[in-house]
């Protein structure tokens, strides 16, 4: 399938799923971002072969990490037949991963929904997915080395976004270039707490190559000139599709 075929499909999907929702309860507190606009922002990132990665996951195991209500990986789910789990934090999950509990029941879904402390030393639900989605969350983690490196002993793809930065808060430096992080105060960037470290874009290159991954495309949305840790009209995000060096091990 083109995936441009895939994209159309999942705005579709998209449209299909808010009425679903709305029957199934329209008083019930879904999560109120649009996760399946990522397939947009794919649509920009992947090049060449890669355009056709999806159909390499038909049938296959994968995980929606950090997935919301999960409405993603329902999707493909649906259109590819995929094997799925959908895995976050019951606590900062925005409906106490109680969305994706009724998804999967009112659509049907053989999907395991488990709920993980990704803060903790923690095991995924399997042993081996063909891919997992890690998008929008690296930022959100305290220790996104370790989950990094974890994912790549157990996956042999990743679609991973997160924010990056260019320049610091107060504008006076300029790390685009250099392998840092940015910790962020509880209340510094849209008042939530649980934003942690905000990478420049060779401290996510770094972060990377050291927990074992390999860059096979990537690109950057958003504020891509000045972007700092923390305004919301200065937010640049990253797009990257890596490849586990641990595969065939």
């Amino acid at each position: 399938m083109e995936f441009a075929t895939l994209r159309d499909k999942a705005m579709n999907y998209r449209e299909w799923l808010l009425g679903r929702k709305s029957e199934i309860d329209p008083e019930f507190p879904w999560y109120p971002f649009d996760t399946i606009a990522n397939m947009l922002h794919l649509d920009g990132l992947l090049s060449g072969d890669n355009r056709a990665v999806f159909d390499r996951l038909a049938g296959q195991r994968i995980a929606d990490i950090g997935a919301a209500d999960g409405d993603l990986g329902f999707f493909l789910e649906s259109q590819l037949g995929c094997r799925l789990d959908v895995v976050d934090t019951s606590a900062p999950n925005y409906n106490g991963l109680r969305g994706a509990r009724l998804l999967a029941e009112r659509l049907g879904s053989e999907a395991g929904i488990h709920d993980v402390d990704l803060d903790s030393q923690f095991r995924l639900p399997a042993e081996h997915y063909r891919a997992v989605l890690f998008l929008g969350l690296l930022y959100h983690l305290k220790n996104p080395f370790y989950v990094l490196e974890t994912l790549a002993r157990h996956s042999e793809l990743c679609f991973v976004s997160t924010r990056i930065a260019q320049l610091s808060p107060d504008h006076g430096t300029r790390f685009a270039e250099q392998p840092v992080a940015y910790l962020l105060h509880p209340t510094e960037a849209n008042n939530d707490a649980t934003n942690f470290w905000i990478f420049s874009e060779a401290g996510l290159r770094r972060l990377f190559d050291r927990t074992g991954w390999e860059v096979l495309d990537f690109t950057t949305v958003g504020n891509t000139t000045d972007s700092d840790p923390a305004a919301q009209d200065r937010d640049e995000r990253a797009f990257a599709l890596l490849r586990s060096r641990h595969v065939g091990e």
